[in-house]
């Protein structure tokens, strides 16, 4: 049983939770200050957590499983859970729809907001994984994707959308748009052949790491602007300083010349980047 649940884990990459649920906090926390003046309640928090584990883990079960043909043929994924025979269709069919009820049933008890706009958030985790297939640009549909964790969040918790929400969902497209074309990069040969649509595999190596940055300097104008539409301040301020420097070396130590530390400015950098900004928007509200 363990070994089966480890298999599931690695399978939807549950380290890979640092990317989103700082920023789902995040957007909780910010959202229920600006709107309600107040913290969120730690039963809105959990209900937020819960939303979110469901989400993701539906994400990865329908990612891997309408992937899987694909995996199989890629060196780099034919050791996936699916194509390594490690899990049954049948199994991870289950496991999709465990996770959607977690998700349906944690939405249900936030707002009716959330339950609203719960059909298009399920829409985006099914359309993410095909969109490789007609456009490259899958990975502006992912960061839509994981942008909702942000966006999600706020609403969770305020039961409304404004600007300053839609300020933050567009910040976190295009930081995840620009982190997966770097990751991309490592399949570009293996995308050409397979007729697979992507950034890297249409535009070549070198544009891809530009439109990368291109798509980075606008989170970085996203998160500059969230200091000056809020009453975020001075701590908020010192943590964007640190994440404008990791978005800087996470490009600095990649290049069309040596890409071989791109699982550390994919992996480690963006980790790091969402705990940073999330921290620090914590104490900056925390401090007022």
């Amino acid at each position: 049983m363990f070994r089966k649940i480890r298999i599931f884990l690695e399978m939807i990459k549950i380290e890979h939770t640092l990317f989103a649920l700082p920023f789902a906090f995040m957007g909780a926390i910010l959202g229920s200050m600006v709107v309600n003046d107040t913290f969120p309640t730690w039963m809105q928090i959990m209900w937020v957590l819960l939303a979110m584990v469901g989400a993701r883990s539906a994400a990865f079960g329908l990612n891997r499983m309408i992937d899987q043909a694909i995996d199989g043929k890629n060196p780099r994924t034919a050791m996936r859970a699916i194509p390594a025979g490690l899990l049954k269709n049948g199994e991870v069919v289950i496991f999709i729809v465990v996770s959607f009820v977690l998700l349906f049933w944690a939405s249900s008890n936030l707002n009716v907001l959330s339950m609203q706009l719960l059909p298009i958030a399920v829409f985006m985790l099914v359309l993410y994984s095909y969109t490789k297939r007609f456009t490259w640009l899958c990975h502006v549909v992912l960061g839509m994707t994981i942008g909702l964790a942000p966006l999600g969040g706020w609403v969770a918790v305020t039961g409304t959308m404004d600007w300053t929400a839609i300020v933050l969902y567009v910040t976190i497209v295009f930081w995840t748009a620009g982190f997966d074309i770097i990751y991309a990069c490592q399949d570009l040969e293996f995308d050409q052949e397979e007729g697979l649509h992507s950034i890297p595999s249409r535009f070549g190596l070198i544009k891809s790491l530009n439109i990368a940055k291109f798509f980075h300097v606008i989170t970085a104008i996203g998160f500059l602007a969230l200091l000056l539409m809020t009453d975020l301040s001075w701590w908020y301020g010192a943590g964007m300083l640190i994440t404008y420097g990791i978005l800087f070396y996470e490009h600095y130590i990649v290049s069309p010349n040596d890409m071989s530390r791109v699982q550390t400015a994919f992996f480690t950098m963006n980790s790091v980047l969402s705990l940073v900004v999330f921290t620090f928007t914590l104490i900056d509200l925390a401090v007022k």
